[in-house]
This record gives C-alpha cells, structure tokens and sequence, in this order.
C-alpha cells in the first residue's frame, strides 16, 4: 500500500491529495495521500517522526529548500537547482528529488512548444530554478527578472548551458518565445502593464490558484498563447506516482485524467 503525503505552509489549498487519489483509483492500487501542514524548519523534526509505512511525500513551499539539508541522499539535478519536491523513503534513508523540472517540460511540449531560443522567467526562487533548468540549453538565452541579487548565483548554477541575463524589477517585460512567471499571486500584476498591444510567444504560469492572474489575462487579450499552473502540477505529479508506486505511468492518458480531476476541484 502507497503512504504518501503533502507537506508545507499554507498546505488546505493543495490540490495534491485529489490528483494522487485518482490516479491511484485509476491504476488500481491501495493508497492514501494527504496533506499536511510542516511549518518553516520544521521538516527534519517531522520526519524524524515517520516510521517505515511511510513512502514518500511531495514538498511545497517554503520546504523545497529545507529539504535539500534535511534527506540522506539528493539526486543531481535537485542539487543543480537547490531545490526538491520529492522525498522517497529507500534503503539508506531518504532520497530529495525533483520533478518540477520534468514537469515545466513535459507541460510545454503537450502545448506543443518545443523549439525555442529567448525565455524570461519572473522570479527567483526554487520553482523559478526549477524553470530555468528545464529551458536550458546550449545556444538559449534567459532573461531573469526579480528582486533579490543575491540569488543570481544559484539561478547561474541551475542553468548552466544558456547565456542568462538579469533585470531589476522596474524594467519592462521583454520580448521572449517562452515566459514563465513564478511568483505567487498578485506579484507580477505591474508588468502587465508594460505588455505590447500584440504579444508573441508563450506565458506559463506556475500559479494554479488563484488564476488567472492579472499577467495572464492582459497577455491571452493581446494575442498571446497561455499555459497554465495545473498543466504543470498534473505534469510534475505524473512523474511522482511513478516514483511512490514504482510503476510505468501513461502521460498521454493520465495527464487529461489528472486535470479534469483538478479542474472540477477548483470549480467547487
């Protein structure tokens, strides 16, 4: 039987438990997923309280930083980008991966996106690395608009193939083929009123709820072609069943499965 969880702060709003219930439904397997609430630096504490029932969980905000210090093992790529969403319990104690990264992936190549040169991503923080890893690439060329310089060297490191650019937060929204916005609600309203009367390329919003935001229905009104934060959470969670169950999962067929689910959740 899957035992697997949730965990961060604020964690009610997660549309996780749904997700991961369905496809365990639909695979017609024995699981439970919850979701619970791990305050801030809290995580090595909680763990320490799991017994061997427990499979794994998924990390939200503010622990996927937390938990790269915390695990006994830490898979590459969420060393790369300092950041993970996964914990899986495995025989020398427990293992910190990422699947954010396969997921902004794997959500723009379902839209169809699948060449491109120039990206902006708005923010910096660990879903913001999680981005740029997944844009890398030789020859491609980041803008990365924020607040904090002092995160420039970890953005640095998780793109580390592309040429990356940083803009202060009171510079105009570029021109890109791909844009992803990683800041939370209400953050990235402003520059949507620096967007051109006619838009070209993609907005990926990481957000899910509340959606849309202020950037996105400027951008969908000016021409411009959206994804949403659920593609990518259907996405990174695809990759995470297979992981907690051990099996083989169908993208083609779980992904719409998965965001109906999600969809009908937040219409509630």
């Amino acid at each position: 039987m899957i035992r697997a969880a949730v965990l961060g702060s604020p964690i009610n709003h997660s549309l996780s438990p749904i997700l991961h219930s369905v496809a365990y439904k639909h695979l017609g397997i024995m699981g439970e997923y919850l979701a619970i609430e791990v305050q801030p630096d809290a995580l090595a504490k909680f763990i320490a309280t799991c017994d061997i029932s427990w499979t794994g969980f998924s990390l939200t905000m503010p622990l996927k930083e937390e938990v790269i210090v915390v695990a006994d093992e830490v898979d590459p790529l969420a060393m790369q980008i300092e950041s993970a969403n996964t914990l899986l319990r495995h025989e020398k104690g427990w293992k910190a991966l990422t699947t954010d990264v396969n997921g902004f992936r794997m959500a723009l190549n379902f839209h169809k996106v699948t060449t491109w040169h120039s990206a902006v991503v708005i923010g910096s923080g660990a879903t913001a690395r999680a981005a740029m890893a997944a844009l890398d690439g030789t020859g491609r060329v980041i803008t990365v608009i924020h607040r904090n310089p002092k995160r420039c060297p970890a953005m640095l490191k998780a793109a580390p193939l592309s040429a990356v650019n940083f803009l202060d937060w009171a510079a105009p929204l570029p021109q890109a083929d791909i844009t992803i916005n990683t800041t939370p609600a209400g953050a990235a309203d402003s520059l949507a009123q620096s967007l051109a009367s006619r838009v070209d390329g993609v907005l990926f919003e990481a957000l899910y709820n509340p959606w849309p935001t202020l950037l996105l229905e400027k951008w969908r009104e000016s021409g411009g072609q959206v994804i949403d934060g659920l593609d990518l959470l259907v996405h990174q969670g695809i990759d995470q069943i297979a992981l907690m169950t051990g099996l083989e999962i169908e993208r083609e067929e779980f992904a719409p499965l998965l965001r109906k689910a999600g969809l009908a959740a937040l219409r509630r």
